[in-house]
């Protein structure tokens, strides 16, 4: 025993110390960095075989994968797109356009996927941002939080409630409504658009990251001269390239000859790669009026380019494989069949080739594209986030039939005719059996890493209970707080809002979830309403791009830095805890055990 805790509890210490490390400052996939958490914590004997797997047989790690599955069916049905037409409306002004915001993406958030309804209203943000004339990250980060505070209105509606409520049922054999914490989320959903109304002026002001390309200020292109064309062998001068309508040229590449001002007299050669820095649209020009192609690997004629190609924007997600890279030095460009065109950076003019760039989180990029680009595949969409997508789902009968299907899966759980793990079952089939989405789809659908990190996620909770962490952390937190439950409720929920800013919803839930449990009873509660205000906290996550998934979806369209988040974060962090504390002993009374 050292300092009271056994060996075992030490290496679990040590083990969730060095995993959340490893997140927080590593590239390395998270399911990956889970399950060995998970393999160090059975080879060491903390756990055995049973308790160590225990994660992949957990009720709610099921019911996860297999509302995948249902969530596939709206998807593909057009569900989404269907309310977002008819209910949304053209709101006048700022208060009104976050309440019509936030209000709907709250209500789908509590029975969807909150990334997947953020993922299709950022276009929507971007229409009514010029609509109202205002900046989108004046809307943007308010959608992340209608989700997050939406998803925690349902047992269903984020992970954390469902690894939570699973871990309760197994430890007290009593199953929570669905729609336990619809009340007290309401509550603190309507505080929050209250307060993002007030408090907008903390709300960053940044210009949407694709209106760079309009500003000269803001992004550079390249462009490269084909071995035929009719410029080869006159001066910049007079091919009229120094100062063009809209823009400027800041470099030649010769070769591996970088000429940097470029001075008038310079002779154009086949092969030269330009530079310019300007309005996007008249820059492109050049490519017809003098013949230039896009620059990529030699082309020697005009003629070889495919006119078909698409220019697409996209941006630099924050946990992109392309950070810190150069497009220049990579094969991007060639594995993906894509030219980059353009680069833009919040706010500064980047004096180089786009092609050595060293690329940052939220930088857009321009891209000349085939005609027919799968955006959506696994490499893909892990380096690059496209603002557009082409595969728009048909609105249809069978729409109204997924929407049947959904309510009914939540209306017999909430009335406890089925159990939830039952009714989600039944959900899927009838997703399948009514063709709403087919088993190619759904099997698609299914994220397994987050099921991964879902399933260790429980094992680690069980791990901090059976070692004694639990126990000896209650208890700290009761030295320190006294014997007033509501102190050590408000104590143990504001740790936790705070650690999900860094760490998974879902880690931080199943790991606070023996902590309060323990505390509960030590107090001589029952702990169901400490657990409650547990699922609010730690879906919570307000302060840092980094807190939420759907945080890093707005990060860049919205032009954001890291520190705007905090700037109205940290506030919403402290309001939310308040509200939820207030409504949770309202609505569930402390009630001493028996």
């Amino acid at each position: 025993m050292i300092w009271g805790l056994s060996i075992h509890a030490w290496i679990t210490i040590l083990t969730v110390l060095t995993m959340f490390s490893v997140l927080l400052f590593t590239k390395l996939r998270s399911d990956l960095v889970f399950l060995g958490a998970v393999g160090v914590l059975f080879v060491t004997g903390v756990l055995d075989a049973k308790e160590a797997f225990s994660g992949f047989s957990s009720t709610s790690v099921i019911v996860i994968g297999v509302l995948f599955v249902v969530v596939a069916g709206l998807t593909h049905t057009g569900v989404l797109q269907w309310i977002v037409r008819h209910l949304l409306g053209q709101p006048k002004s700022y208060p009104g356009a976050v309440m019509r915001l936030m209000l709907p993406v709250a209500a789908l958030s509590s029975f969807l996927s909150n990334t997947t309804v953020v993922a299709l209203f950022v276009n929507i943000v971007k229409m009514w941002s010029k609509k109202l004339g205002i900046s989108p990250s004046k809307l943007l980060i308010p959608l992340s939080y209608a989700s997050g505070m939406g998803g925690v209105c349902t047992l269903i509606g984020t992970p954390p409630n469902l690894i939570i409520s699973g871990l309760y049922a197994d430890k007290t054999g009593t199953v929570m409504n669905v729609l336990a914490t619809t009340i007290p989320g309401l509550f603190c959903l309507a505080v929050g658009v209250l307060s993002i109304i007030a408090l907008r002026r903390l709300l960053p002001d940044r210009k949407a990251p694709e209106e760079a390309f309009e500003d000269a200020s803001e992004y550079t292109a390249e462009m490269m001269v084909p071995s035929d064309n009719s410029n080869i062998g006159k001066s910049i001068a007079d091919a009229g390239l120094k100062d063009v309508q809209g823009g400027k040229l800041i470099e030649i590449i010769h070769f591996d000859e970088v000429i940097s001002p470029v001075p008038d007299d310079e002779p154009i050669m086949g092969g030269d790669r330009l530079v310019f820095a300007g309005q996007i649209d008249e820059i492109l020009r050049l490519k017809k009026s003098h013949g230039f192609v896009s620059a990529t690997d030699t082309v020697f004629t005009v003629s070889e380019e495919d006119s078909s190609r698409k220019l697409r924007t996209a941006y630099i997600p924050l946990n992109s494989s392309l950070i810190h890279k150069t497009l220049g030095n990579t094969s991007f460009e060639k594995d993906n069949n894509m030219t980059l065109v353009a680069v833009a950076r919040q706010g500064n003019r980047l004096e180089v080739s786009p092609h050595e760039v060293k690329l940052h989180a939220g930088d857009m990029l321009l891209l000349e594209c085939p005609p027919k680009l799968n955006i959506h595949t696994d490499h893909l969409s892990s380096q690059l986030q496209f603002y557009e997508s082409d595969q728009v789902p048909n609105i249809g009968y069978k729409t109204f039939i997924s929407t049947a299907i959904m309510i009914t899966m939540v209306v017999l759980s909430a009335l406890n005719v089925l159990p939830l793990l039952q009714c989600a079952f039944l959900a899927a089939f009838a997703m399948l059996i009514f063709h709403c989405c087919n088993a190619q789809q759904a099997m698609k659908a299914i994220n397994w890493e987050i099921l991964m990190v879902f399933a260790g996620s429980v094992v680690l909770g069980l791990a901090i209970q059976k070692t004694g962490i639990a126990e000896r952390l209650a208890y700290g937190i009761l030295d320190v707080c006294g014997t007033n439950p509501i102190v050590v409720m408000t104590a143990i929920c504001f740790v936790a809002t705070f650690i999900t800013e860094f760490i998974s919803n879902t880690a931080a839930g199943a790991m606070f979830f023996p902590i309060m449990y323990e505390a509960a009873e030590q107090l001589g509660y029952e702990p169901y309403p400490f657990l409650i205000a547990l699922m609010i906290s730690v879906s919570s996550s307000f302060a840092t791009p980094i807190g939420s998934p759907t945080h890093m979806l707005v990060y860049g369209p919205g032009g954001y830095r890291f520190s705007d988040f905090m700037r109205i974060g940290l506030l919403m962090n402290l309001i939310i805890l308040a509200a939820n504390i207030l409504i949770v002993n309202i609505i569930y009374p402390l009630t001493p055990l028996h």
